[in-house]
């Protein structure tokens, strides 16, 4: 007869001996390597103090937001003019309904910690007592922004940061050293890469040639203002470059003539595709070689297709919550941009994420392609991302890394998240992990060796990143 748990009790989703010995002796005690999150710099400098549990929950969580118009909530509540109780109350009212979604179990691991609140679901009428306590324990001197961080046990944080951005934001967080944790630029090149808007576009390279003080009238010009900024964010500690995308170009490796369809942009004129296409490709590629030149590590974050809903983009702008899973293939063209880096050894340290988890195996067999001896897990399969990141897609991805690659020298988890109590996510996580290495520890598809299988957790839950980074070599000086 199986043991009853209790929700969230302090052995959740721990079902054997094994995996509480991991998770409690190995896992647990490692602190977050957050190497990839949207959470502001500026919020972190100003160590911001939230107005109410609002502010901190609501303001920009798309999880929540799309789980409160499945749940038929009227905008105003979610994105709109609503008080801080009204939209916090029709989340509470929402969360009921959320039973088997990963958010019913996020909610309330956020409010066992850092706020303490245990032995209580949340709902409407509950939500008026967990309202006023949070709010209480928000305006205590350890619950700033960064008060909530230390709480987590964070280490590491890389943001996302726009090339064009001066990280003044960084200097001043990196100016205070009573705040334990370093938090880290990462050069975000998604604006980099033109789409269907001439104008926006070359708005922002105006931008571009602002902060790398180069006119860029031509695409040597561009590569040059880029390797300004990127030299820039690495004397800043930037060790990490990222862009995400639907598909790689489908034209990666070889373009054609990149310098004359970016005067034809430059001069107004959108374009035709296919030539867009191999602008794209080219650009992509010389940011590569570029990553690699300064011992960076590049992430391709690949899937979503974004913006899908025309009415409620005109309304609210872009990235509000009706983004989706892209089905688009990936392998050809992926595979075509790694080979054309690494055909002349130029091929980084990289991380590729995919949305779609039918693209697992694929990712996982195509990065071995280029896993090349000099390093361990120089190519790595990006952890569970976004729609992924609830407990069967973690497990889909461990899986498909275990069998195709080695787990054990994955960098782990990450937030991925602009809310600070998404740390939780990575107990979340590690739970998961312990779990599913202690059911084959219980079963002798492991050998019971609390030892051996607990140097893998923590590696995969700290350590592997922290070595695979170089974050201890990545901090200028003050």
């Amino acid at each position: 007869m199986s043991q009853h748990a209790a929700f969230l009790d302090p052995t959740f989703m721990l079902s054997t001996s094994q995996a509480r010995d991991l998770y409690f002796q190995h896992a647990a005690p490692q602190p977050v390597i957050d190497y990839h999150c949207h959470i502001s710099p500026a919020l972190i400098a100003a160590d911001h103090r939230f107005a109410d549990i609002t502010e901190l929950w609501l303001a920009g969580d798309h999880y929540k937001w799309r789980a409160m118009r499945a749940n038929g909530v009227d905008e105003r509540f979610i994105t709109g003019d609503a008080t801080p109780w009204e939209r916090f109350h029709a989340f509470a009212a929402t969360v009921p309904a959320t039973l088997r979604n990963p958010l019913y179990t996020w909610t309330h691991m956020e409010l066992q910690r850092p706020f303490g609140i245990t032995g209580r679901l949340l709902n409407a009428d509950s939500a008026q007592a967990i309202f006023d306590e949070c709010n209480e324990k928000l305006a205590q001197p350890d619950f700033t922004a960064r008060g909530i961080i230390s709480k987590f046990n964070v280490e590491v944080i890389c943001t996302t940061d726009d090339p064009a951005d001066d990280l003044r934001h960084h200097r001043a967080i990196r100016a205070d050293a009573t705040f334990a944790t370093s938090v880290l630029p990462s050069f975000r090149a998604d604006a980099l890469l033109p789409g269907d808007d001439v104008a926006t576009y070359n708005a922002y390279l105006e931008r571009l040639a602002g902060a790398a003080n180069v006119e860029i009238s031509s695409y040597p010009d561009l590569l040059e203002a880029l390797a300004r900024r990127m030299d820039y964010f690495h004397a800043e500690g930037c060790r990490l470059a990222d862009v995400s995308l639907e598909a790689v170009p489908a034209n990666a490796a070889t373009p054609s003539d990149p310098a004359r369809t970016f005067a034809t942009l430059r001069g107004g004129v959108l374009p035709a595709q296919d030539t867009l296409r191999e602008l794209r490709s080219a650009l992509l590629h010389d940011l590569g070689v570029m990553i690699h030149h300064r011992g960076w590590v590049q992430q391709l974050h690949l899937g979503p297709l974004r913006n899908c809903n025309t009415r409620m983009r005109k309304h609210l702008g872009a990235d509000a919550g009706f983004d989706c899973i892209s089905d688009q293939p990936q392998a050809r063209a992926l595979a075509r941009h790694l080979d054309s880096l690494d055909s002349t050894n130029q091929l980084a340290r990289t991380i590729v994420y995919n949305l779609n988890p039918a693209d697992n195996e694929m990712m996982a067999a195509l990065i071995g392609c280029f896993q090349d001896g000099t390093m361990p897990g120089k190519m790595q399969l990006g952890s569970a991302w976004w729609f992924l990141d609830q407990r069967n897609g973690i497990q889909r991805q461990l899986d498909a890394l275990s069998n195709l690659g080695l787990l054990s020298r994955f960098v782990g988890m990450l937030t991925d998240s602009r809310s600070l109590v998404s740390y939780s996510r990575h107990d979340y996580f590690r739970r998961i992990l312990c779990e599913l290495l202690g059911g084959e520890m219980a079963t002798g598809l492991l050998p019971d060796d609390l030892q051996l299988v607990g140097q893998l957790v923590r590696d995969v839950c700290s350590c592997n990143a922290r070595r695979y980074f170089g974050f201890e070599r990545a901090a200028p000086p003050a």
